[in-house]
């Protein structure tokens, strides 16, 4: 069975590596970064570096609180007298402790304001802060520019193309693009449709939340909207109450406070959601709300509420390899240093979300004889996590793309390097990424295309 779980599944390492020589590096490099720009060598970058190793650590370990928001938000201060005068009154530092930080299932209205966030905001600085604070200048991550030559009707998602090799199980990660954090592309609105469809079917399935989360759902869903203000302003507008949020692809007028921002967030923004907090007491990160359409296997309800190691349990290598280095990576996230990764894998047609018991799961346990390479597509989900400055919850999201497998026939390299991993990858990563039941139809189609592509003079020959 297949089973993405949760993103940077989350922190998975991206699912490809491979040991180039400096001059093979280099030529690959080249090649993708005629399609990706600058930062092309991401997704084809060498294994030439050792993979660091983390021994098991069983016992639970707090790794305290995470890096306090308070110096910018003395910045955002200067321009608020009210908000200037409480900040003065704390300092630049506070000392945070379980009892005086937000309990894990409380709402920050119901707690006194001289409670805490875990990045040392109190709650009466969260609110005099307001609604749609400058979340550019509390978190260090710059508002994204104007996409101004953008059209919704042409756009096309990013070719994400995670592929690497030899494999190591590892955080693979990149410092998050800016302007790419959320995309829009000519999907756009039979996405929302699909969307808000599986939610009508499936409810708690695909959107759910705990008690405890109200000021984490607040934060995310302005941070998301934010982001598509300033990133495609001719699109959507904010009222001048900052009330209603207008979306004008759709020619619809969201009203903010009368529904769930996490409702808010699945009807305008086709990409899934994951918040995590903090619990206290423990110091360890618990699931408490998301909205997740793009699942295969699984779904949002089976989840919520866990813990990391238990989210991870089917993940190979998470317990041996992964988890002291997740969790500690996980409380040591600062605001301003998101990161970035991908996953793949092969599938038939274009599956968004399917439950574990959906009747459809079971044809992946065989290789349909008739099955046409047309309807075989390599499926990218790309992944990112940022700390969120004023309620220092975790903010997951995550968008998935589907590419038909004949189309990988002019993407050089990419054909090789996805064979090498499915005849060569550990036994394990490819029993978690099922992609057994279109391999007689895959393998033969990517030996194929990579022979061409030499014919071809696209890729040299022998270049791996």
């Amino acid at each position: 069975m297949h089973f993405f779980v949760l993103a940077i599944a989350i922190l998975l390492p991206a699912i490809v590596l491979f040991a180039y020589h400096e001059e093979q590096r280099a030529r690959l490099a080249k090649q993708f970064g005629r399609w990706f720009g600058k930062s092309g060598n991401f997704f084809l970058s060498a294994a030439s570096k050792k993979q660091r190793s983390f021994e098991k650590n069983p016992a639970p370990v707090d790794y305290g609180f995470p890096p306090q928001q308070r110096q910018a938000l003395a910045r955002v201060a200067e321009a608020l007298p009210q908000l200037h005068e409480v900040f003065t009154r704390h300092g630049p530092n506070v000392e945070l402790s379980a009892a005086s930080v937000t309990p894990l299932e409380a709402n920050y209205l119901d707690c006194e304001e001289t409670t805490f966030t875990p990045t040392g905001i109190s709650l009466e600085e969260v609110r005099l802060l307001g609604d749609f604070p400058n979340y550019a200048e509390l978190s260090g991550i710059p508002h994204p520019r104007p996409y101004e030559d953008f059209d919704i009707e042409t756009a096309l998602p990013r070719p994400y193309r995670p592929f690497r090799w030899a494999y190591h199980q590892t955080l693979s990660l990149r410092k998050l693009e800016p302007d790419w954090w959320l995309e829009l592309t000519k999907y756009y609105k039979p996405r929302l449709i699909q969307r808000r469809e599986l939610y009508e079917q499936k409810g708690e399935a695909i959107l759910q939340y705990l008690p405890g989360t109200e000021l984490a759902c607040k934060e995310a869903m302005e941070t998301t909207l934010q982001f598509l203000l300033h990133r495609y302003p001719q699109h959507f507008s904010l009222s001048r109450d900052q009330t209603v949020f207008v979306n004008k692809i759709l020619g619809v007028e969201q009203q903010l406070r009368t529904k769930h921002p996490l409702r808010i967030m699945m009807e305008t923004i086709p990409e899934d959601f994951v918040i995590m907090l903090r619990d206290p007491h423990t110091g360890h990160y618990h699931l408490r709300a998301g909205v997740i359409c793009s699942a295969i296997g699984w779904n949002l309800g089976l989840i919520i509420g866990q813990g990391l190691s238990e989210i991870h349990t089917q993940v190979p290598f998470y317990k041996e390899k992964m988890q002291y280095s997740m969790e500690r990576f996980f409380a040591k996230l600062a605001c301003s240093n998101p990161i970035q990764r991908a996953s793949w894998t092969f599938e038939i047609d274009n599956p968004l979300h399917l439950s574990p018991d959906d009747p459809e799961m079971s044809l992946r346990n065989i290789q349909a004889p008739d099955l046409d390479p047309g309807r075989v597509t390599l499926r990218v989900d790309w992944q990112t996590l940022r700390r969120m400055p004023v309620s220092g919850g975790l903010l997951f999201n995550f968008k998935t793309s589907f590419t038909p497998l004949p189309a990988l026939r002019e993407e050089p390299y990419v054909p090789a390097l996805a064979r090498r991993v499915l005849t060569q990858g550990p036994e394990q990563i490819l029993r978690y990424k099922n992609t057994w039941y279109v391999e007689h139809v895959t393998l033969p189609s990517l030996e194929r295309y990579e022979r061409e592509q030499v014919e071809r003079g696209m890729v040299e020959e022998g270049w791996e």
